[in-house]
């Protein structure tokens, strides 16, 4: 029903081309120009960190997504005509609760998962914690994170699968787009040239779980939870500097990064305990349908329900 309730706006397909491809053309002539031009991206951020300072180039880095968010939105609203409600979930209304349920539990195994890696390789860590860069990254990271993690939600698990989904009309297909896309926005990041090709199956399959997330639920509320506490908790608590984000944290990872399939431990391990938990909680049922069955259009009393 969720991918579905793209057809409660004014249709007409085209309308959802502009989008996706803008934002893939923006991504992807970052990429030819980091590869063509031979651009070092880690010293170019080390650079843009020297002069500015971490928060400022942070805070710049960052506030792009207002506009970004800003605009979907309007796009959704008045060109599709169709509420941000739909576009967000089945449901009457937001569930607030499940976005903070899944927040909180991915931010609990962001922070004890990392004091446990302190506690046994402390060689590995930096302390660098100082009060007035940390509030001044506190404010901005709170107010400006979710904005990202939300357009990145629901322009790949919102827009762009509902769209798919109506063409295609079967789940599966916007499904594996989606994650793939979103696998690739991220190829241009300081990450792929330290840890080598291999992190891009976690970036992909992290498309893969958010996805899934959003059909097994009927609604972006938990994928919306899970991103926003892993780039917030993450940003706040630990970087590195070979990251694309690297901020004035309370610890630096300055262990020798590596290429080894310790990156694909979240897509293997992690990734399905989270679904466990939530199918548990959120009693999700018929896993096949959900994932790979058709896309039944609204009947016209759900249309008018839901509009």
């Amino acid at each position: 029903m969720y991918i579905a309730q793209g057809k409660l706006g004014k249709l007409g397909m085209w309308k959802y081309i502009p989008i996706p491809l803008l934002f893939m053309l923006l991504m992807g002539l970052q990429y030819l120009a980091v590869k063509f031009m031979n651009l070092d991206v880690a010293a170019e951020i080390e650079r843009q960190i020297n002069s500015k300072g971490k928060n400022q180039f942070f805070a710049e880095n960052l506030i792009f997504f207002v506009f970004f968010l800003g605009g979907l939105f309007f796009w959704v609203r008045y060109v599709h005509q169709q509420s941000i409600l739909s576009l967000t979930t089945s449901r009457k209304k937001i569930d607030w609760g499940r976005f903070f349920f899944v927040f909180i539990l991915m931010a609990s195994f962001i922070i004890i998962s990392t004091l446990i890696a302190y506690f046994i390789s402390p060689n590995d860590f930096q302390i660098n914690f100082q009060p007035i860069p940390f509030l001044i990254l506190l404010g901005i990271a709170v107010l400006l994170i979710p904005i990202q993690t939300s357009f990145e939600e629901y322009l790949f698990r919102g827009y762009m699968m509902q769209g798919l989904g109506l063409v295609a009309k079967n789940k599966w297909i916007p499904l594996l787009i989606t994650s793939v896309l979103f696998g690739i926005m991220h190829a241009a990041n300081p990450e792929v040239d330290t840890l080598g090709p291999i992190v891009m199956v976690y970036y992909i399959g992290t498309g893969l779980f958010l996805g899934i997330l959003t059909l097994m639920d009927e609604g972006l509320e938990l994928s919306l939870g899970f991103h926003a506490a892993n780039n917030l908790v993450t940003v706040l608590l630990v970087t590195a500097n070979w990251t694309a984000l690297q901020t004035d944290s309370i610890f630096i990872d300055v262990s020798d990064p590596s290429s080894g399939y310790d990156v694909l431990i979240p897509v293997l391990i992690i990734f399905p305990i989270f679904l466990f938990i939530l199918s548990k909680k959120y009693q999700w049922t018929n896993w096949k349908e959900k994932l790979f069955g058709k896309v039944e259009l609204l009947t016209e009393k759900e249309e008018i329900i839901n509009t």
